[in-house]
Order: structure tokens, then C-alpha cells, then sequence
């Protein structure tokens, strides 16, 4: 139901509903001064007792209520095909010989697109399960590793050809499983 209020400067306000009546007593004569109403915001950040009084809230002191319970894991399981290794092993996997091209995925565990980007992940090892390798690292882990290798945006993934001359493809943020395909395919 919808209803209308109308006020003109030193006219009475009136409200117009669908099933309002028409009588001669406007409506504003019985509701309070406009001056004394204080608006309730579902959310304040200032609490308005008086124009000289307004003292800023915190979030902090407002009561919170959790929706759901925060994640416990880590996202790795011993099943999973894409391992979490640390920076010297993906050194040292880089240093060496590979005849498959190496896929590092930064990544941290408070991340979303990180877990979606995993998602996406195992299922190009399932996909490329002989042709590439794939393996991520916890930024919050080895953040001396991920500060050198110039990780600023999560999830951030390295391509790494096996033919030492062609130059490594890095993607910044969530990128579709069909992208990371064509870069494999083509560009590896």
C-alpha cells in the first residue's frame, strides 16, 4: 500500500492513502513538533541526543551477530592434486629440469576467489593431470617468498614454460578456467 504525504511551506501536511477518508482535521495537527523527531537509522554512527552532543560510535562497540561459523581448514587435503609447497621447493622445481610447464597459485586461506580459483585448479590437474604441474603457495605461509616473487593481489598465478627462453605469464585476480587452458595449450 503506498502512501503519499504532501507539505508545502505554511500549508498543513496531509496523507493520502487508499483508504483514507476525507475529513475537514489534517493529519499533521495531531502528530508532534517535526523539530522534536529524531530519525532512527537501522545502523547509526552518531548518536544524535542534541545538535551540541553528537558523539561518533565505533563499529566495534555495535553488538555483532556471526551468520555462519568461521572456516576451520585450510583448503589442502592430502587428496587433493594441486600441493601446497613451501618457497624453497618451488625453488628448487624451478631451478630444475621439467618437460611440463609449472603452475604456481598464490594464494591465502581468508581469500574467496582463492578458493574458487582452487576449484578451478584441480580441475585443470585432473584435466592436464600429465602435462602440467600444478602447485600453490600460502602467501600468509611464506610471505617473504611471496613479497619477492611480487605478489600483490590475491590469487596471483604464475605460468612457467619448461622451455627456459620463453618468458613467464602471470595472472592477477580470478581468471576462467577456459583462459588458463588457452595459456597452457598455446603459450606454454
Amino acid at each position: 500500500m503506498a502512501l503519499f504525504h504532501c507539505c508545502a511551506p505554511h500549508h498543513s501536511m496531509s496523507t493520502l492513502s487508499p483508504f483514507s477518508t476525507f475529513n475537514s482535521k489534517p493529519l499533521c495537527a495531531s502528530l508532534p513538533n517535526p523539530s522534536s523527531l529524531t530519525h532512527q537509522h537501522p545502523y547509526p554512527l552518531t548518536t544524535t541526543t542534541g545538535l551540541n552532543n553528537s558523539r561518533p560510535l565505533s563499529l566495534s562497540t555495535l553488538p555483532r551477530k556471526l551468520l555462519c561459523r568461521p572456516p576451520q581448514g585450510k583448503y589442502v587435503r592430502d587428496d587433493y592434486l594441486v600441493k601446497k609447497l613451501s618457497a624453497q621447493e618451488i625453488q628448487e622445481l624451478v631451478k630444475g629440469e621439467r618437460k611440463v610447464p609449472l603452475i604456481i597459485d598464490f594464494y591465502a586461506t581468508w581469500c574467496g576467489p582463492c578458493i574458487l580459483m582452487a576449484q578451478e585448479l584441480e580441475m585443470l590437474a585432473v584435466e592436464y593431470q600429465n602435462n602440467a604441474l600444478i602447485v600453490k603457495v600460502d602467501t600468509d605461509d611464506e610471505y617473504e617468498f611471496a613479497h619477492d616473487m611480487q605478489v600483490r593481489g590475491l590469487p596471483t598465478v604464475f605460468f612457467i614454460s619448461p622451455d627456459p627462453n620463453k618468458d613467464a605469464i602471470r595472472t592477477e585476480g580470478l581468471v576462467p578456467i577456459q583462459m588458463m587452458r588457452d595459456i597452457i595449450d598455446k603459450d606454454m
